[in-house]
């Protein structure tokens, strides 16, 4: 199940075979860094990446979470990827390619005969066409599968369609995946943005991404964390108005009314759960800046 007290507002892919990019990885303000062992690293450099980002995990990320993309278990590499990782001190394995709960359940059998700790959580990602139809039964899939992870770039691919500023490319996928994340208790992250020098389209991703409900984004480089922090993370203004709702119900209770109502709106309970969670998120965010960096 999604661990409520971690916000993943950034998720920024490393890939394993950059020693540079995992060193400085640990000075990044991203909340989760996602060390790439796939599509970011070519055949010959596998093995080398593997080592690179055991030795990376060692020394520690400070506060932010480590998730290890493995290659699929179909291909060469994907088995010693998981062997060599599952009594690490990743947090997380990621699947590439996700398209059934068999896969998720081989995974969570295979950790269990190595051995790995019982926190290691299994992340999935959802870029096919056949992963959208089958999001039920993935998400379903296992306890150990905490999070679900658009690739939205692949799933375009495979569409054969076209990125849009809109996104309408990939509405319902999106949509359907935050349904499944949510039916679920699981935490669901945004595809990535491709345009570097493209900071309105950026912006524009991610209050999309946050208004449909998703948890963070996934991001290609480190000038994209900060937008991404600020988009998904509760402002000041949320923060005080999750405080002015709690408070203001907390009067009604007691004055034997089942409502209250704030500058105008009426606010119910369903108001007051949503407010919490803003400020836990608040608070997690606040705490996990406050641990120290490597």
């Amino acid at each position: 199940m999604i661990n409520t007290n971690r916000p993943r507002r950034s998720v920024l892919y490393m890939p394993g075979a950059n020693t540079r990019a995992l060193e400085k990885a640990k000075s990044l303000p991203a909340d989760s860094l996602i060390l790439d062992l796939e599509d970011a690293v070519a055949p010959d450099a596998k093995v080398t990446a593997r080592a690179n980002i055991l030795a990376a995990l060692e020394s520690g990320f400070g506060y932010r979470e480590a998730v290890v993309r493995i290659n699929n278990l179909n291909t060469p590499w994907g088995l010693d990827d998981l062997k060599t990782f599952a009594n690490s001190k990743a947090d997380s394995i990621l699947l590439p390619k996700v398209e059934s709960a068999a896969q998720v359940q081989e995974v969570a059998s295979l950790l269990q005969q190595m051995n790995a700790p019982t926190n290691m959580t299994i992340w999935a990602m959802i870029e096919t066409p056949l992963a959208i139809f089958r999001l039920q039964e993935i998400a379903s899939s296992h306890p150990l599968l905490e999070a679900l992870v658009l690739g939205t770039s692949d799933l375009v691919k495979d569409l054969h369609a076209r990125h849009t500023p809109n996104r309408i490319e990939n509405q319902a996928a999106l949509s359907l995946s935050v349904l499944a994340a949510r039916a679920y208790g699981l935490c669901v992250l945004d595809g990535v943005h491709l345009s570097l020098d493209d900071e309105a389209g950026l912006r524009q991703s991610c209050i999309q991404g946050r208004d449909m409900g998703f948890d963070g984004k996934t991001l290609i480089h480190p000038n994209q964390i900060a937008l991404a922090n600020e988009i998904f993370g509760p402002s000041d203004l949320e923060i005080t108005e999750a405080q002015e709702k709690i408070a203001a119900y907390e009067v009604a209770i007691k004055l034997g009314a089942g409502i209250a109502v704030l500058n105008g709106k009426l606010i119910e309970e369903l108001h007051i759960q949503d407010a919490k969670r803003i400020l836990a998120l608040g608070r997690a965010i606040a705490n996990a800046l406050n641990q120290p960096t490597p």
